[in-house]
């Protein structure tokens, strides 16, 4: 195999190349974004959707020492929320996710994994004060978020995208946490 040095990475010789293959684009970009985000060991971190990217993204908080939320469509997920980790679970067939955020004192961030503009939208009220909603999957609607939402308490809305390959399976392999 040619490949370019810069996107190569190495693996090591505690993770098996083929089950570790998910860390190197879902586990960078939901590490990525928890990492780089505003939220710091001990906060309220809610993740949006438990599919690909959020079972990742919530492992992933939970080892970063975020009190972790997972917010989901379906009650037949909250089982798998908990066994991955999280401190608690939102059913938005049943429950008003944004209220319930609040409720709880604000989210610090909400790592939207589930690509819903209209569930993203509504998830602003659920951030607290200077938090950040951070969208890591794509959807081709149009967000609909009044301004007065993010000016009141300096909520910002934004996305992320990438993350370094070498930082998502180096923090795997210190917490000696294999998501598989």
């Amino acid at each position: 195999m040619i490949a370019r040095r810069e996107v190569l990475a190495s693996i090591a010789d505690e993770l098996d190349s083929v089950e570790s293959a998910p860390l190197v684009c879902a586990g960078r970009t939901t590490f990525g974004a928890l990492k780089n985000s505003s939220a710091r060991g001990g906060d309220f971190v809610a993740i949006h959707g438990l599919g690909g990217l959020g079972h990742l993204a919530v492992q992933y908080a939970v080892k970063l020492g975020f009190k972790t939320i997972v917010i989901s469509h379906s009650q037949e997920k909250e089982a798998l929320a908990y066994q991955l980790g999280a401190h608690g679970y939102i059913d938005t067939n049943t429950t008003d996710a944004a209220k319930e955020l609040s409720r709880m004192g604000g989210a610090r961030v909400i790592l939207c994994t589930a690509p819903n503009a209209d569930a993203i939208s509504g998830l602003v009220n659920g951030l607290g004060r200077n938090g950040q909603i951070i969208i890591v999957t794509g959807t081709g609607d149009t967000l609909h978020i009044p301004s007065y939402l993010l000016l009141g308490g300096g909520r910002s809305v934004g996305g992320w995208v990438g993350g370094s390959v070498e930082e998502a399976l180096n923090f795997s392999c210190s917490q000696k946490w294999f998501p598989w």
